[in-house]
C-alpha cells in the first residue's frame, strides 16, 4: 500500500508539471497570437497612413503642375497675336478666361481688334519662366515671365519685350481659368 501512494504521488506530481507546462505554453501562445494581433494591426494603420500622404502629396503635385500649365498657356496666348488671325488669337485668350478679366476682355475686342489691324501687329510670345506665388485648392497667384517679339507699322523689323506677369487663377468647372492679369515691375 505504500507503493501505491507513493506511484499516485508521483504521478500526480507529474501531472501537475505537465499542467503547468501546457499552461506556461498556452499562455505564451496567446500573447504571441495577441503580439502579433497588435503588431498587425499597426503595420496596416501605417501603411494606410502612408498611401494617404502619398496620395495627398501627388494631388498636390498634380494641381501644382496644372496651375502652372495653365498660368503658361495664358501668359503665352495674350503675348502672342496677330493682326492676320486676331478673332481666333482673342478667342484663345477668352478660352481660358473668366470674371472680370474676361468680360473687360471681351468688351474691348473690338477696338483692339481695330487697332492691330491698323498697326500690323505681330506679337510672338515665348514663356521663359513661371513661378507659383501661392495657391489652395480653388484659387492661384502665378508670376511669369515672357519674351515677345513684336513687329507692327512703327517697328517693322521687330522688337524685342520682356513681361512680367502676375496672373491670378480660379478652379471653375475643372479647369483652371484667369481672372486677373497684371503687368507688374
Amino acid at each position: 500500500m505504500a507503493m501505491a501512494a507513493r506511484r499516485t504521488d508521483g504521478m500526480s506530481g507529474r501531472v501537475i508539471q505537465a499542467t503547468r507546462s501546457l499552461l506556461t505554453r498556452a499562455g505564451r501562445s496567446r500573447a504571441l497570437s495577441v503580439g502579433l494581433i497588435v503588431a498587425t494591426v499597426l503595420c496596416t494603420a501605417s501603411a494606410l497612413w502612408l498611401s494617404s500622404r502619398l496620395y495627398e502629396q501627388r494631388a498636390a503635385e498634380q494641381r501644382r503642375q496644372d496651375i502652372l500649365a495653365a498660368a503658361r498657356q495664358s501668359a503665352l496666348n495674350f503675348t502672342s497675336l496677330d493682326y492676320r488671325r486676331y478673332d481666333r488669337d482673342s478667342a484663345n485668350v477668352l478660352k481660358g478666361a473668366t470674371g472680370d478679366f474676361r468680360k473687360e476682355f471681351a468688351a474691348q475686342t473690338e477696338e483692339l481688334t481695330e487697332l492691330v489691324a491698323q498697326n500690323k501687329s505681330v506679337s510672338e510670345g515665348q514663356v521663359l519662366d513661371a513661378g507659383i506665388v501661392r495657391s489652395d485648392e480653388r484659387s492661384a497667384r502665378v508670376l511669369v515671365v515672357a519674351d515677345s517679339k513684336v513687329t507692327n507699322t512703327a517697328v517693322p523689323k521687330g522688337e524685342a519685350r520682356t513681361y512680367r506677369l502676375q496672373l491670378d487663377l480660379v478652379h471653375e468647372g475643372g479647369r483652371w481659368l484667369t481672372s486677373d492679369v497684371e503687368f507688374v515691375g
